[in-house]
This record gives C-alpha cells, structure tokens and sequence, in this order.
C-alpha cells in the first residue's frame, strides 16, 4: 500500500532525514520548546502540532515527548497517552474544520516513508474530492499460505495454533 501524495511529499531533497544516531532531533527539539511550532495540545505524554508540510491544512502530528525511533520503541505506558491526544485533536479536527473524515497513520522504517526517525502519528483531514488516494497493490494467498503466515507469526508471538 503506497500513500502517494505522501511519499511525493518527502522526496524533496531539503527533508531533514535524522536517523538514530543524530544528536539532534526535530522533534524532541520541539517537544522541549527548543524549536518552534504551532502547538495544538499536550498532555504528559505527547505533544501536538500542526504539520509544517500539510497534505491538508490541519494535517496535524502528535509526537511523544520522550524520544522513540519508531512504533515498536515507544513505551506501553506512553503509547496510552499519545492515542489519547491523537483522539482528543481528532475530534478538535473534525469539529473546527467541518471534516468529512480523516486518516490516521504512521510511517515505520525509511522503506515505509518514515523521514523523521521519532515516532510519530499523522493525523490528516479529508474530504470529498480531495484527490488524496491510496494506491493499493491487494495481494490473495494461495494454496495454504494464509494459515502458514498465521503459523509463522502465532509462533513468535507464543499463540497456540
């Protein structure tokens, strides 16, 4: 699954691309007050801001406070708090803006649009013909595959099968 404006949106070569080991951090910067930004909301755990490339206007981030490369590296208890304020700015968004909807997601790893390596969540408004597409490439499983990728992942997970 390709979101294409997206990715369109970080192939300019002026995209700061911080990785792990960059001591400097757009947005723990931000979280810290260091840099600036037009903060929507904030509770202990994340902070909100309006994204400085919308795909929208409103297109909003909620990032935690605490640095996390990724999905994967962000704290249990901190996750609670990061969704709370991605539900609280949702709602300020659909209800300010009149929106007809909106997607929320999250890009993991450079191969998937990640370009700012601090977990973040994207949190974009859309409308009717808003020309926003997802360019989906749906695959079928065949022969068996299914119940072997459901083998494959139980077994990480430790679940019977």
């Amino acid at each position: 699954m390709t979101f294409a404006c997206f990715f369109d949106k970080f192939d300019s070569p002026n995209l700061q691309n911080n990785s792990a080991d960059m001591p400097d951090c757009v947005f723990c910067d931000i979280a810290s007050r260091k840099r600036p930004a037009e903060i929507l909301f904030e509770n202990d755990d994340a902070i909100c801001i309006l994204d400085i490339n919308p795909i929208h206007y409103g297109h909003s981030l909620v990032i935690p406070k605490r640095h996390c490369r990724d999905f994967l590296d962000v704290p249990s208890g901190t996750l609670g708090g990061v969704m709370e304020a991605a539900r609280t700015v949702a709602r300020a968004l659909v209800q300010s803006l009149n929106l007809e909807g909106y997607n929320i997601f999250t890009n993991n790893g450079a191969i998937a649009g990640q370009s700012v390596f601090h977990f973040h969540l994207h949190i974009t408004p859309r409308y009717k013909n808003d020309n926003i597409t997802f360019v989906l490439t749906l695959k079928q499983y065949h022969n068996g595959e299914m119940a072997e990728y459901a083998h494959r992942i139980r077994k990480n997970l430790g679940t019977p099968d």
